[in-house]
């Protein structure tokens, strides 16, 4: 009986200790790359921002931030310190498929993570407690593959594709995607180094068979590797990336005319958007893209379910898995509910062309 008392008197020690203390939430990704810094200054800014408004229940959110390195091994330790550690109630991230995919069999079972920008095909069901909220590489390399199919109309060398990819979950997941949706002739189906720095040879290759449509399924690097080649070869061809191209904008020189597959477009019109460009342009002197609003819809998404769940980390995934079409999450990206295999449903997915370092807005769906 002394010893229950005693246990008691802890907890409830506990619980007033909270009330004052924090919601803590891991988050991991490669923060030194484009797309991870971008990710974590949206993150940074939903903290910031219901931290501000009084954080949950009066407590501030905490974020442990780990560096995966978009490295699978790293990942998957990461996630086993986040698991292990009790104060830990819920994870942002982690940004890259390949890493994401790693890490979800450590939290199966044990700790919600909400991947940002993770879009494999590969990471659908791999746990009930693993969501995203950028929509499946089978779904978006679908809308990339019609939309090529319709822009250019009945010119034959429209009818005509080449696909280069990244070697990994995201690149092939994409490509095959795409292949399997665009209505005319894939020409070559080639895979690249991610880091890729010659694009001499696969323009050149491209160039000699002369389609009218370059799909690349790669990210920044790589991408804009291949755009600097393009136009040093005098390439005449339309290109297409995938959401791995969002940070390609700031390269004006070459990213300018090419079209980008997007969760989110600042120049939507729409209030709650314009509300989030505005602070994200304040504190960080930039216009945030795609990965900067998954990371602020996540952190968002996470904190909801604390604030209706506490501290019960079973609680939290069964909050955000109790989303449905008439309860969504009301995120910048969209409303969001899940499907069993976690994938966010009413989120959208869209194609823009960039402009002047811009996408432009009225992007096609």
């Amino acid at each position: 009986m002394r010893h229950a008392r005693f246990t008691l008197a802890l907890l409830a020690l506990a619980a007033c200790e909270h009330k004052s203390g924090t919601y803590t939430v891991g988050a991991a990704g490669p923060w030194k790359d484009s797309d991870g810094i971008m990710t974590r200054h949206g993150i940074d800014l939903a903290v910031e921002e219901i931290n501000r408004a009084g954080g949950l229940h009066g407590s501030p959110l905490h974020v442990i931030a780990r560096d995966d390195d978009a490295d699978a091994a790293r990942a998957a330790a990461i996630a086993e310190g986040f698991v292990r550690d009790p104060g830990v109630l819920a994870v942002i991230g982690h940004v890259n498929s390949g890493a994401m995919i790693a890490a979800a069999r450590v939290y199966d079972g044990e700790l919600t993570a909400v991947a940002t920008s993770a879009s494999s095909p590969d990471l659908t069901g791999v746990s009930p407690w693993v969501f995203r909220v950028i929509s499946s590489d089978s779904l978006n390399g679908a809308i990339l593959g019609r939309f090529a199919s319709q822009i250019g109309g009945t010119a034959p060398a429209m009818k005509q594709a080449a696909v280069l990819y990244d070697n990994d979950a995201y690149g092939r997941g994409l490509a095959d995607a795409f292949r399997r949706n665009f209505r005319g002739t894939v020409i070559s189906f080639d895979p690249i180094d991610e880091a890729l720095k010659d694009a001499e040879p696969f323009v050149a290759n491209i160039k000699a068979h002369g389609p009218g449509i370059v799909f690349v399924a790669s990210r920044e690097k790589a991408a804009l590797a291949i755009l600097h080649e393009a136009k040093r070869q005098q390439l005449d061809a339309m290109f297409l990336g995938g959401d791995g191209w969002q940070s390609i904008v700031s390269d004006t020189a070459a990213s300018d005319g090419a079209y980008v597959g997007t969760s989110f477009n600042a120049e939507d019109p729409s209030p709650s958007v314009q509300r989030f460009v505005a602070a994200f342009r304040k504190k960080y002197n930039a216009t945030p893209d795609a990965f900067a609003a998954l990371g602020y819809d996540a952190t968002r998404l996470v904190a909801r379910a604390i604030a209706s769940r506490g501290s019960d980390r079973r609680g939290i995934r069964e909050y955000i898995a109790s989303l449905s079409a008439e309860h969504p999450f009301e995120g910048v990206t969209g409303p969001a509910y899940f499907s069993e295999g976690g994938d966010p449903q009413g989120m959208g997915f869209r194609v823009a062309r960039v402009s002047h370092g811009s996408l432009l807005a009225g992007a096609v769906r």
